[in-house]
C-alpha cells in the first residue's frame, strides 16, 4: 500500500502545544504547515494506530484511518490543556474568529463560503471541519489544525473567538441568543466525545461549562442568501442596531 510504510515522527506546533507525531499520507502532508524545529519536549504525542480501525472499518482507506485516527488522538489529549474540538467551520474576519457549527449536510460550510462571497479577501478561512478551541489566560481562541475536512481548508493560525452559531436551514434569516440545556446538548454533539462515555464526557462538559459562560452562542435559522452572512456577522459582531 504506497504510503503505509513511510511512516514519519515530526514535530508540529498546533493551538499553541508542541506535538509529536508518527504518520504517513494525507495527514502528513497537511500536518506540513504545523511542523516546528523546536526542541521543547511534547505536549501531545500522537502514534499511528490505523490498523485498528481499519479492521473496524475495512471500507476505509489506510490514509483515512490515519487521518481519523490521529485527529481522535490529537483532540481527545487537548481535552488536558483546556481545550476541546468543536466539529464547524471557523472563519477569521477582522481577527476575531467565527464558529459555525451543525449536523453534518445542514449547511455549515456553506454559510461560511457565502461570508467569503460577501466578505471577500476580509475572510480567513481557520479550519472548515474540526478547529481546536482553548482557553488561555481567560480568553478563547480557536485555531487551525491538520484535520481540517474534505477540502483541507485550513490556516496555520489563531484568533479570539467573537461567537458560536448553531445553524439551521430555514426560509428566512433569523438569529438569536441559544442558552441553557438544548445548547449544551446541541454543542456537545458536536465534539469530539465517545458514544460509549468515559471521562471525556466529564471532560467536555466541564470545558463547555466555562466556554458557554465566556462565549455567545448562537441559534440561526439561514437560507442561502448573500443576507445570512451580512446578519449573522452583524449581529455576531455586536454592530447590530
Amino acid at each position: 500500500m504506497t504510503g503505509v510504510l513511510d511512516l514519519q515522527k515530526n514535530l508540529y506546533r498546533v493551538a499553541d502545544l508542541t506535538v509529536e507525531m508518527e504518520t504517513f499520507g494525507r495527514t502528513l502532508a497537511q500536518a506540513q504547515p504545523y511542523r516546528t524545529d523546536s526542541s521543547s519536549p511534547a505536549d501531545i504525542v500522537i502514534r499511528s494506530a490505523w490498523q485498528g480501525l481499519k479492521e473496524k472499518q475495512p471500507h476505509l482507506s489506510p490514509e483515512e484511518c490515519e487521518y481519523l485516527t490521529t485527529g481522535w488522538s490529537f483532540y481527545n489529549q487537548l481535552l488536558d490543556f483546556d481545550g476541546m474540538m468543536l466539529h464547524a467551520s471557523a472563519v477569521v474576519m477582522d481577527g476575531r474568529a467565527y464558529l459555525f457549527s451543525a449536523p453534518c449536510g445542514t449547511g455549515k460550510s456553506t454559510h461560511t463560503s457565502i461570508w467569503q462571497r460577501v466578505f471577500g479577501d476580509k475572510v480567513i478561512m481557520l479550519n472548515d471541519d474540526k478547529p481546536a478551541l482553548r482557553r488561555i489566560d481567560g480568553t478563547w481562541y480557536a485555531y487551525g489544525t491538520p484535520w481540517s475536512g474534505k477540502y483541507d481548508y485550513n490556516t496555520n493560525m489563531r484568533a479570539p473567538i467573537a461567537g458560536i452559531c448553531l445553524l439551521a436551514r430555514g426560509t428566512v434569516n433569523k438569529i438569536a441568543p441559544f442558552g441553557g440545556v438544548p445548547a449544551v446538548c446541541a454543542l456537545m454533539e458536536q465534539t469530539s466525545r465517545s458514544r460509549n462515555g468515559g471521562p471525556n464526557w466529564a471532560k467536555i462538559a466541564a470545558q463547555l461549562d466555562v466556554l458557554m459562560r465566556d462565549v455567545p452562542v448562537w441559534l440561526m435559522e439561514c437560507n442561502m442568501d448573500d443576507e445570512a452572512a451580512i446578519l449573522s456577522h452583524k449581529v455576531m459582531s455586536g454592530k447590530a442596531e
